[in-house]
């Protein structure tokens, strides 16, 4: 049930009937004060100036041929031509009877599209720190919603698997006669790695010895081969630990690292060459892109193949945008990384586009997002200025809920604890992430995220925890509530005009890449609930049609709020 695409449909059909253009958008908006009714239609201004004709004639005219009978109760014309519609309270009841039996709350089916989503993409030999956090719960936030409306979503994780530190590790751990890395933990990797960077740095024997092994690895070596794959498993088997910890979707089987792309570069180059579109320049080659300038005015060149004959991340890049279109069969490819990436992107996208390998009608969607930051300002770090490891903050979000929940329940059991602690601790650390625009930069504050107050994954945890005891007390379950829903208070018509809300939000989400829609929407749809629980009575309600009629509103914002929370990867629990 999308009502902002149904009143749309019926309005453009009367704008077109009252003189406009085929292709007008009537431009309806949820109103923002109950005043001016349930929705407004915003285009009559400038379609009246394009007729040349005063907007109120237009909103008139328009108003004679708009069929809403049995939808809306009043239709107004306010202000200058605004037209403002006010839902039929008996039309509400009867779509909230047809969505509690329909599936998926009654989301309208898409044609589905095949959709590639790059989020996460750790480094190997590194844990992951608080840095991955944005671009793994962020895109995974999308997958899920793209994939709960029917779409086939290809979750790509493009993890750095490939490259001369790895000559490092190899040569390093051969020096200290650790080949067999079976038992190694990835703490050690990190003190390896380290080591491994200093003595390429200041022993050139060593660094020669180094690139020799990145030269056996890219050949196929069985011996570099076969550490390098032991590298890349260790490191992602802790990585795993710290995806399911977070409840996201990743898995193993969606690591497509950048050393899945090296077969095909030199055909890239080979390629690029013959279409003219790369050359050579200082001993290196060269795509010049003509949209981007140096100071100097002259297009800017876009390194593939160094001097050497290496690769570079716009190569593999290229090579990927080529691969998810072709291979993969993506009809949208979606990219999590920093703002910092845009300008790179959009170099290597028009490289790929000029090359053929992807069409112009095929949308590649940098979803930048800014960066989290502690209260001095500054990118958030430990005290003593290194990168927090993932899994330190997960462990105390996790212990800081625990705490909150003792202190609210002291006799709670240990098993129940640790059940509600993860998924309070996780849901609000992730909230807390979630519900900020993903363009903008955002202060990380534990005292604020873990609240049971205000707009935060506890309270809305809370919400769906207190209609669940409601039907616990009541002692009945769905299929007993057989009577229809009748909405008499305008705190009753209020919730469920938001409850109906829910697939234009979750639409909003799947186009835009933006879960901070989802979470003001399921905060909203929380307070309305609290509003509604407060002044409309449920279990004594006085008569057995209210009380059903009730309950069922408060079972579809329990399954809304479920459901909002599921795609944004944040747990429900029944007791708090």
């Amino acid at each position: 049930m999308n009502i902002q695409a149904l009143l749309s449909n019926k309005i453009n059909q009367a704008m077109i009937a009252a003189g406009a253009s085929p292709d007008t958008d009537a431009q309806v908006r949820q109103s923002a004060k109950p005043q001016f009714g349930d929705y407004q239609a915003n285009a009559v201004m400038s379609v009246a100036k394009m007729l040349n004709i005063p907007p109120r004639q237009l909103a008139d005219k328009i108003v004679q041929r708009l069929d809403l009978a049995g939808i809306a109760q009043k239709i107004e014309i306010a202000g200058p031509g605004f037209i403002n519609i006010f839902l039929d309270r008996q039309w509400l009841a009867t779509q909230v009877d047809h969505i509690l039996k329909a599936p998926k709350l009654g989301l309208t089916s898409v044609i589905p599209q095949t959709i590639v989503i790059d989020y996460s993409a750790p480094n190997i030999a590194k844990e992951m720190h608080v840095g991955h956090l944005r671009s793994t719960i962020i895109g995974d936030a999308t997958a899920r919603t793209l994939t709960l409306l029917g779409h086939n979503v290809i979750r790509a994780n493009h993890v750095g698997d490939w490259g001369t530190q790895f000559g490092m590790l190899i040569a390093y751990l051969e020096k200290m006669q650790r080949e067999n890395a079976d038992d190694m933990a990835l703490s050690d990797l990190e003190k390896f790695y380290r080591a491994a960077k200093k003595n390429y740095d200041e022993d050139n024997e060593f660094a020669q010895h180094a690139r020799a092994y990145v030269v056996k690895l890219q050949a196929g070596d069985e011996h570099c081969r076969s550490m390098w794959r032991k590298l890349v498993d260790i490191t992602m088997e802790q990585n795993q630990l710290s995806y399911q910890r977070l409840h996201v979707t990743l898995t193993k089987e969606d690591i497509m690292g950048e050393s899945l792309y090296n077969p095909m570069l030199p055909g890239i180059i080979t390629d690029l060459k013959t279409k003219g579109l790369a050359v050579e320049s200082n001993g290196a080659t060269v795509v010049f892109v003509g949209e981007y300038k140096n100071k100097k005015g002259e297009p800017m060149g876009v390194i593939v193949q160094k001097e050497d004959g290496g690769y570079l991340y716009a190569t593999t890049d290229i090579a990927c945008a080529k691969y998810r279109y072709q291979t993969l069969g993506a009809d949208r490819i979606l990219y999590y990384t920093d703002s910092r990436q845009h300008q790179h992107l959009t170099q290597i996208w028009q490289i790929a586009r000029q090359a053929g390998y992807v069409p112009e009608s095929m949308p590649l969607e940098h979803h930048m997002f800014g960066m989290m930051l502690g209260k001095d300002g500054k990118p958030f770090k430990s005290r003593t200025g290194e990168n927090i490891k993932l899994a330190d903050l997960l462990d105390e979000a996790i212990e800081r809920a625990g705490k909150l929940i003792r202190e609210k329940n002291p006799d709670i059991s240990p098993q129940e604890l640790k059940q509600i602690a993860d998924a309070v601790g996780i849901g609000a650390l992730k909230y807390a992430d979630l519900s900020k625009n993903r363009t903008t930069d955002y202060i990380f504050d534990w005292d604020n995220m873990l609240t049971f107050d205000g707009n935060t994954a506890p309270y809305i945890q809370y919400a769906y925890t207190r209609i669940i005891s409601i039907f616990k007390r009541a002692a009945i379950d769905e299929e007993h509530l057989n009577l229809p829903v009748i909405i008499t208070e305008d705190r009753e018509a209020a919730l469920t005009t938001s409850l109906l809300q829910f697939e234009e939000i979750i639409t909003t989400v799947a186009r835009d890449g933006t879960p901070h829609v989802m979470c003001s929407y399921l905060y909203n749809l929380a307070v309305l609930f609290s509003s509604f629980y407060e002044h409309c009575p449920i279990l004594n309600a006085g008569n057995e049609q209210t009380c059903q009629s009730r309950l069922k509103l408060a079972l579809l914002t329990a399954k809304t709020l479920k459901q909002g929370l599921d795609v944004l990867g944040i747990q429900t629990v029944e007791k708090m």
